[in-house]
């Protein structure tokens, strides 16, 4: 798990006027943190810190540390509202965890040795990934980065599910605890699909215009 390390301060001026002119200032970004036994909080998070975080993948699946004026809560990333085509971000929701409690987080999902996998190296397919990420639940100390899946014995013609990823101990699939309906794919090696030649369909095109000439005449 990744170690994030946020500054922040209380938000007192609130309202969309509030937030834009601290968007226009360009030093912080208006956010709020929410859940446990707290009240939801208005928060200013200092952005330069924060933008270098946001360009990790790790960072939307790790615990983040927020010291707002001092005062350090552990929370994790629930939402970044972008401005619709500006590189910024307008506004960004942080979830409150207990230690003792489990939490719910979707992950990415990275392949690994394709280069030298079985299906696609030696039987000529082609590899389908078929979902980017999945949601696990776990204690906020087992919290991966993200899960890996090892494709290197693959073969051609395999499709893996969600209960074929090996997971780090104390981690669970959401969709798995709702029976083996929801046991989704996740990745495919497929036989590669063969394109015809571009030269050949023109020619077979040419071939056609003359005989319809002919028949014409």
């Amino acid at each position: 798990m990744s170690d994030y390390i946020l500054t922040a301060s209380v938000r007192h001026d609130l309202g969309k006027g509030a937030s834009r002119r601290l968007r226009r200032a360009n030093e912080q970004v208006p956010a709020i943190i929410y859940g446990g036994e707290q009240a939801p909080q208005a928060i200013a998070v200092d952005k330069t810190r924060f933008y270098k975080a946001i360009e990790e993948e790790a960072f939307f699946s790790s615990v983040i540390t927020l010291e707002v004026e001092g005062k350090a809560q552990q929370v994790v990333v629930r939402d970044l509202q972008r401005h619709p085509y500006k590189p910024l971000v307008t506004h960004a929701d942080f979830m409150r965890i207990d230690a003792t409690h489990e939490i719910t987080m979707r992950v990415p999902l990275h392949v690994v040795n394709e280069e030298s996998c079985k299906g696609i190296k030696d039987e000529g397919g082609e590899l389908h990934v078929l979902s980017n990420e999945v949601e696990i639940s776990c204690l906020p100390k087992d919290l991966p980065d993200y899960l890996e899946i090892d494709i290197a014995e693959v073969s051609l013609g395999t499709t893996l599910h969600l209960s074929d990823l090996n997971l780090p101990a104390g981690v669970t699939l959401v969709a798995l605890t709702h029976g083996e309906d929801h046991d989704n794919a996740v990745l495919s090696v497929t036989q590669a699909k063969v394109r015809g030649d571009d030269s050949d369909a023109e020619d077979g095109d040419a071939a056609e215009g003359e005989e319809g000439e002919g028949s014409a005449e």
